[in-house]
Formats: C-alpha cells, structure tokens, sequence
C-alpha cells in the first residue's frame, strides 16, 4: 500500500521572521545556527543542553516502495540528514534573552535524544543504549569516556529510533521511552520485542523491567506536579485516513498495555495487523488526551513554574512536529492544555505558530520542548535549527547571572 503523502516541503525563513505567541508574551532567538536541534534538557546551574541528533544510518524504514517513499518525506522535510551526534551546551541569556555562549558539550555519540541528570552523572539514552558520564557542575564540555550503562532495543530496522530518558524526583529510577519497529506491525510481531514501552531503569541495581506496553511512539515525558504523575506524548499509528488515529498524551499507569499493536485509542482493533490478539485487545487503556490526528505530538513539559500567568501553571506544552500523512496538515506547532487537579481541563490551545506558512511550506518543526532557569519555555526547531524562547513581555529580556543562579 502506497501511503498518502502530505508533508510541508520547508524552505529558509524569510527575513525578520518571527513565530508567533500568545499576547503578552516575546518571542526571541536563544540560540541559532544550530544543527538539527531536537532535544533539550535544562541543567538546574541554568545551562541548557540540546540534543543535535538524527536517524542513525543503520536506520530502515521499511522496505518496498512505501519505505523508500518515506525516506524521501524526510529529506523534503528536512530530516534524514547525517546526525550531528552531539549535544551543545546553551549558556545563560543576555539582555536580549539569547544564550550568552554556545559551545560542544558531548561529541561521538549515536544519534542522542534524551538527557537526565542525577547527583553528578549525567545519562544520556543514544538510540541503542543508556549512557552515564561524569558531570560537574558548570562544565562546559565532558571529555572523560561513556559508561554504557544499559544496552536498548535498536538494530538494522529500529523504525521509532528515538530515546528518551527521565529521572523520578527520588533519583532512584529513569523512565525510558522505547518506540515500535513498524507503523502498524507490518514488520512482524517479532520485531516489537522488547519495543513500543516505557521501561524502568534501577539505578541502584541495574535492574530494567517494562513499566508500560502498548505504546506505539511514546517521546516527551513530563512529571505533572500536582498528581505526581509520569505523562507521556505518544504518536499513534498512520494510513487509516485524515482522522484516524489520534496522536495522545497519558498519565502513564504501572503495568498498563495501551494497544499497540492490536488496537488504537483503547479497544479499536486494527485489522491490519496479523495475528489478532483479542485477549489483548481486552487489556488495552484508554488514553487520557487526545492531541489531534497525526499532529507528530513529540516535546512534553509541565508548567511548574511562575513566571507566566495563573492560567498556564500545572499545564503542559506540547511540541507538534507535524503531519505527513493527512489533508489538510496538522501540527507544525507548540500547543498548550490547561490542567485543573492534576486532569486536563480545556482543549489545546496554540501557543507558538505561524511555521506553516499560507503558500504550504513549513519554516520550522518544533520538537523538544524545556524550561529555562526563568521558566521562560524552550522550543527546539530542527528544521529551523533555532532554540525559541517564549516570555512575559516585560521578562522575555531579564538577565541572569552567569550561571543562571
């Protein structure tokens, strides 16, 4: 089956432009000239670290014609470039809100995504293994060799090549965010071992189990700090039609299977997928938040901080990278959804827009998404290869101390 294809060709952005916020709130350019941002994680001296990462080459997304027809996506997309395989370090705001210093932080990696910071080691997950390194608060480069701590799922297909990695707030567990081999299946059963999950990782023991199954494309995961719970951004499955299936986010229950890949949203069954699995159709969790049907939902941050107004803290901000796969196009945005007690409250609302111009051409994708030392929020463009910062108006310039303290 040939997919329908309906990416944003992208093309540089014009002179002066700027996304565009919520009134109220400035946009600037923390940092720029950057290669293929996708991942940030914010230091608690301020610093900020970004993943400059793409597929590994070892990638496969599937053969045949419809394989090679989305490998030809990407690149009109502004993906399937060579991985920088590094992270940068971001240092500070000036009186402009713009890094103050941009400088290699980690080199020599294997298409990096996630980031977590425990005491004085720092993890990063590459797409085939958890690594820890030696940190030091303040350093400006690490230098010192990797412990792989833990290899992951990832091999000559490694369809969802992304890996993220969180902390819990006892330092003793990180989350780790696994996708699936294929869209729908169409590799085999046999390929999703051990893949579509979030595992738990015993930093004590070394012990790594299965925390949550079922999840086609889990990336962004964020603490939400009322409940306590672990939410995650989840891409759903693609090719059953403009309005099937909705990309979600989650509160992340123990044990739970959410369907994939017998069934989508719950006990929608796919019937695409052989062998039926009707008992585990049954098991399957409805998940909390639907974010809109192949929107690309991929950044996940909870607003814990107080610096912007009432009405956004306790909520999340949601990276949209965009769609590929449906008429009209969706995403190519960050978005916000309130939370009222720890539950999602309202319907998303746009809070970084305008990539997608009128003419179809997207001028950037959003997709990591943090909180800088202000709690002024992050967006990492990859295709812009920028690091947005969005604040009250009256903070978007504040200057902070060297290191963000």
């Amino acid at each position: 089956m040939i997919p329908m294809v309906n990416i944003a060709p992208t093309e540089a952005r014009p002179a002066g432009f700027m996304p565009t916020a919520p009134a109220g709130f400035a946009v600037t350019q923390f940092a720029s000239d950057l290669a293929h941002p996708r991942w940030l994680y914010t230091l608690p001296n301020g610093d900020v670290l970004v993943a400059e990462s793409d597929a590994p080459e070892e990638h496969d997304e599937g053969s045949g014609i419809s394989g090679w027809i989305r490998r030809q996506v990407m690149k009109r997309a502004g993906s399937g470039v060579p991985s920088p395989d590094r992270i940068v370090l971001l240092r500070a705001t000036d009186s402009e809100g713009m890094a103050r210093m941009q400088t290699v932080f980690l080199s020599g990696l294997h298409s990096p995504f996630g980031m977590a910071l425990i005491g004085d080691h720092l993890y990063v997950a590459d797409t085939d293994a958890l690594l820890r390194f030696d940190y030091v608060t303040g350093a400006t480069a690490i230098t010192s060799a990797a412990v792989k701590v833990v290899d992951l799922p990832a091999g000559p297909i490694n369809h969802h090549w992304t890996k993220n990695v969180v902390a819990d707030r006892s330092g003793k567990h990180l989350y780790i965010t696994v996708g699936s081999n294929s869209n729908a299946g169409e590799n085999g059963i046999d390929a999703e071992d051990g893949r579509a999950r979030i595992l738990e990782f015993d930093v004590d023991t070394g012990r790594l189990r299965p925390y949550a199954t079922g999840l086609r494309n889990a990336n962004g995961l964020s603490w939400q700090p009322d409940s306590g719970a672990l939410w995650a951004a989840v891409n759903e499955r693609d090719e059953l039609g403009n309005n099937l299936v909705p990309d979600y986010m989650t509160a992340v229950k123990e044990g739970a299977f959410y369907g994939f890949p017998y069934s989508y949203y719950g006990q929608h069954v796919d019937t695409r997928v052989e062998p039926q699995r009707p008992d585990m159709v049954e098991k399957a969790v409805v998940p909390d938040y639907a974010l809109g049907n192949h929107t690309a939902s991929l950044g996940l941050v909870f607003y814990g901080r107080t610096l912007f107004p009432v009405h956004y803290r306790g909520g999340a901000f949601v990276g949209q990278h965009g769609s590929w796969n449906r008429k009209p196009r969706t995403g190519y945005k960050v978005v916000f959804v309130p939370f009222v007690g720890g539950q999602p409250s309202g319907a998303p609302e746009d809070f970084l827009s305008g990539f997608l111009l009128e003419d179809g051409h997207a001028v950037g994708r959003p997709v990591g998404v943090a909180l800088d030392a202000d709690g002024a929020l992050l967006v990492a463009d990859d295709i812009g290869n920028t690091v947005w910062r969005v604040a009250p108006r009256k903070q978007a310039a504040s200057t902070v101390s060297p290191m963000g303290q």
